[in-house]
């Protein structure tokens, strides 16, 4: 009798489970990471080098902005630091100088550096003298 076992072991392996766990991570990780704020105290130097300043963005903890001392509105913020660029005698090489005072959010920081980019001018970032 020539019968015949059909018990073969499969090798193959389910992947279907393995690709549902990563998504849920996936998103897991994308939900929290939103979530998570990072506060960077700016930085101190001990360098003594003075950059020009053409226009100075100065942000308060608070939230408060102004422009060359003058008190300005987020909404108005690019066509204020645009009319100052123009009006400045440096056009070509124009420079935006962030004075942020500790407890800023980065973000807002970076959103200014991002708005100086946008009007080709450079960013800097005004930083304290180290306290010894």
């Amino acid at each position: 009798m020539g019968l015949k076992k059909r018990s073969k072991v499969s090798a193959e392996f389910s992947m279907s489970s393995l690709t549902d766990i990563i998504f849920l991570l996936l998103i897991f990780f994308m939900l929290t990471s939103s979530l998570v704020q990072i506060n960077v105290d700016l930085p101190e130097s001990d360098a003594r080098t003075v950059a020009p300043t053409d226009v100075t963005v100065a942000i308060t903890a608070a939230g408060v902005l102004t422009l060359n001392g003058r008190a300005i509105t987020k909404a108005g913020l690019e066509n204020a630091v645009r009319q100052a660029i123009e009006q400045s005698d440096n056009r070509q090489n124009a420079t935006v100088t962030i004075v942020a005072e500790k407890g800023v959010n980065w973000s807002e920081v970076s959103d200014i550096t991002r708005l100086a980019n946008r009007l080709q001018a450079r960013a800097i970032i005004a930083t304290q003298p180290k306290s010894s």
